[in-house]
């Protein structure tokens, strides 16, 4: 029986991969429209025409890990998509430095697949003047673009926007009348760490799919194989 994205996200250290569906509108994407939707019409346009050629060009994934900078909010639920583009990175021998589109930016090779890694340096709502600007520098279609990011802020930053992939990752719920914001900055404890750890270990090897199979491929293939089935295949139109 499929699992709920309810049931998924009870408590922390879960995944949901959502793929693109339709066209809907939110703050960060107001951010990102400028940047994105001409390069993203043209590149779909020369993606057909060059369909037909014996000699394609592979498009870039671009990997985004949504956080705050700065000390207060390592290792704490907020950043928990920057641990994942950190464990990702490490396990590649890519190293992140500083880019001029205000993030931590760093690329390489996965299976032959160039693969792009960000962490913008902006604080969270105000990613899209990162992640829009380096999606049009390498001229990436919507579809090459997978945002990594913690459940609740996805309500705040990513409502009525499902332009592009993103790996939800589930960080628990605040116990009784706990404000849900300082819920979030609080460093987890040991277990609640070692459960999120998991999840992330988890999610690098789902990244390695995305790159190798696609995302669609990816969510179909999670949900059969994982070993605690967070991952759940909503939204599968690309």
């Amino acid at each position: 029986m499929a699992m709920t994205a309810a049931s998924v996200f009870g408590s922390g250290g879960c995944l949901e991969l959502l793929t693109s569906s339709k066209a809907m509108r939110g703050k960060l994407w107001t951010r990102l429209a400028p940047f994105i939707s001409k390069r993203h019409a043209s590149t779909s346009q020369t993606s057909l025409s060059s369909s037909s050629s014996s000699c394609s060009v592979i498009n870039p994934w671009l990997f985004v890990g949504l956080g705050n900078p700065g000390e207060k909010y390592q290792c704490t639920r907020h950043n928990v998509g920057f641990d994942m583009i950190d464990m990702f990175a490490q396990s590649q021998g890519i190293s992140l430095t500083r880019h001029p589109f205000k993030a931590l930016f760093g690329e390489g090779m996965v299976e032959g697949v160039p693969v792009l890694l960000a962490k913008p340096q902006t604080y969270m709502n105000l990613s899209g003047e990162s992640v829009g600007p380096l999606a049009a520098y390498y001229k990436l279609p919507l579809n090459r673009v997978l945002v990594l990011i913690r459940v609740k802020s996805l309500i705040y930053h990513f409502r009525k926007n499902r332009e592009f992939g993103r790996l939800r990752i589930g960080i628990g719920r605040p116990p009784g009348q706990m404000d849900p914001k300082a819920f979030v900055l609080q460093k987890f404890n040991k277990t609640g760490r070692e459960r999120i750890d998991s999840a992330i270990e988890e999610g690098v090897e789902i990244l390695k799919l995305v790159v190798t199979k696609g995302l669609t491929e990816a969510a179909r293939s999670s949900n059969v194989d994982q070993k605690y089935k967070h991952l759940t295949t909503h939204d599968m139109q690309l």
